[in-house]
């Protein structure tokens, strides 16, 4: 299970209108300030491990909150710094948003991640490689199955693990709206909780039953609020109705799919 904690973060900060824009920050700020640790208690009531993906100008500005994720057994790996485009990002520009990452990780949190989630939903021909050269072990980033995967590599060693997520199981398909900057563009309605629960619940058993990877997109500033808590709240009754579902941090999945291809040797630190 993953969640991205964007914040206010986004094409409104990377263009610069977001200085003029206050309810737009407000409205990304709740995610870090109010929804984080209203979704940190859930997931604690029912004993469920995550992977947060967080831009570092989050890091930065909440590090409390950060901090109180890794506290609860979670785990945080990359997700830009200021939520940027990779795909209109050279490899240059590209590999210096990992370094400045890195180090605001490393200064303000004292961890190295390992893992990525490309902020944009997409990235270049370049990145695979790019991100495995940096030290990066896995993404959850691509579309491309139902089940982990390998990046190409051309030196023999495995390449970077993808985990791959779905746009339909990203609550901002069902559960956003923004009116200024108008997001997602052309909705004008939210679908019934339940509706969405039932969708939601429904696309786990599927991936239960047979025996694949599903991962999730989901922020806490869209699907943390409270009424919308009882659609992850039921969602999280289906996962425990099972006792044959492994529960993982991204990172744990990374691991057990090095080890099941015979690279028991690439430990993830």
């Amino acid at each position: 299970m993953a969640f991205d904690v964007d914040g206010p973060t986004g094409d409104a900060m990377l263009d610069g209108s977001l200085r003029d824009n206050l309810r737009y920050f407000t409205e990304g700020a709740y995610g870090p300030w109010r929804a984080v640790p209203r979704l940190l208690g859930l997931l604690e009531e029912y004993s469920l491990v995550a992977t947060f993906f967080v831009p570092t100008w989050v890091v930065e500005h909440w590090p409390a909150r950060c901090e109180a994720i890794l506290r609860a057994g979670h785990e945080i790996a990359y997700h830009g710094h200021r939520h940027e485009v990779f795909i209109d990002c050279t490899p240059d520009q590209q590999l210096e948003i990992m370094h400045r990452s890195a180090a605001v990780f490393r200064q303000r949190l004292g961890i190295g991640p390992v893992g990525f989630r490309t902020p944009s939903g997409d990235w270049s021909l370049q990145t695979a490689a790019l991100l495995r050269d940096f030290g990066i072990v896995y993404s959850s980033s691509m579309r491309g199955d139902d089940r982990p995967y390998f990046h190409p590599s051309s030196d023999g060693k495995p390449g970077l693990v993808e985990i791959p997520g779905r746009w339909d199981i990203d609550d901002y398909t069902a559960l956003a709206y923004f009116e200024d900057p108008d997001f997602p563009v052309g909705l004008d309605r939210i679908p019934d909780f339940r509706a969405v629960e039932r969708n939601w619940r429904a696309e786990f058993e599927g991936f239960h039953r047979d025996g694949l990877c599903w991962t999730t997109i989901f922020h806490p500033k869209v699907s943390a609020k409270p009424g919308r808590l009882a659609i992850l709240r039921g969602l999280f009754e289906a996962i425990r109705a099972h006792d044959d579902v492994w529960v993982a941090r991204c990172r744990d999945v990374a691991q057990w799919w090095l080890d099941l291809h015979g690279f028991s040797d690439e430990v993830i630190a």
